[in-house]
C-alpha cells in the first residue's frame, strides 16, 4: 500500500466497466447520461447543461483548494458499447474517504454502480492512508441503499442534512 489516497487519474477496472478518470472532454455526453430530472429526486438540483457541466468538472479536475483534501471524480464507461453510464467520486481527507455514484436512468437496475461501488471501495483499499469509507444517503433512497450494502457499508445513526451515513472501516 501506498501512503497517499487514490490519486484521481488512476484508472480501474470492473467486469463490465472502465472507470476513467473524470475529463471536462466527457461533459457532452455525460450531460446526456445524466438529463433525467429524476435522477435528482433525492440530491437536489436539476440536470446541467452540457456547459454547466463542462465548467463544473472544470472545477473538479483542477481538484480540491484545500491540499489535505483529494477529488477524485471517474466516469464509467460500459466496455460492451464503450458508452458512458454514470460517475463515481471518492473525496479523501486523511483516513477518511467519503463516496457517491450516479448511473443513469437508462442503465439504473442492471448492478452498475453496484458493480462501480464496490470497485472503487476496493481501490481505496489498496492505497494506505484511507481506513474508512462512507457515503450520506437519503433513507427513503433504497436503490442507494442497496448500492452502499452491496459495496459493504452499513448504515449507522449518524444523519446530517437528511441523510443517513453509511461506513465501511477497511481490514488493514
Amino acid at each position: 500500500m501506498t501512503e497517499t489516497p487514490p490519486p484521481a487519474t488512476e484508472p480501474f477496472r470492473t467486469a463490465r466497466l472502465d472507470a476513467v478518470p473524470l475529463s471536462v472532454g466527457h461533459a457532452d455526453e455525460m450531460a446526456a447520461v445524466l438529463s433525467d430530472p429524476a435522477l435528482h429526486t433525492f440530491i437536489g438540483g436539476s440536470p446541467y447543461s452540457p456547459e454547466a457541466l463542462r465548467a463544473r468538472y472544470g472545477r473538479l479536475v483542477a481538484g480540491s483548494p484545500d491540499p489535505a483534501v483529494s477529488w477524485c471524480n471517474w466516469v464509467l464507461r460500459r466496455r460492451e458499447d464503450s458508452r458512458l453510464v454514470g460517475t463515481v467520486q471518492a473525496t479523501v481527507a486523511g483516513p477518511d474517504a467519503e463516496i457517491a455514484w450516479v448511473v443513469g436512468t437508462p442503465w439504473q437496475g442492471r448492478g452498475y454502480a453496484s458493480e462501480a461501488a464496490r470497485g472503487l471501495v476496493a481501490l481505496l483499499g489498496r492505497h494506505a492512508a484511507v481506513s474508512t469509507v462512507s457515503a450520506h444517503i437519503h433513507p427513503d433512497h433504497a436503490a442507494s441503499a442497496a448500492v452502499a450494502r452491496a459495496a459493504g457499508l452499513t448504515p449507522t445513526n449518524e444523519e446530517h442534512e437528511g441523510e443517513r451515513r453509511w461506513c465501511l472501516v477497511l481490514p488493514r
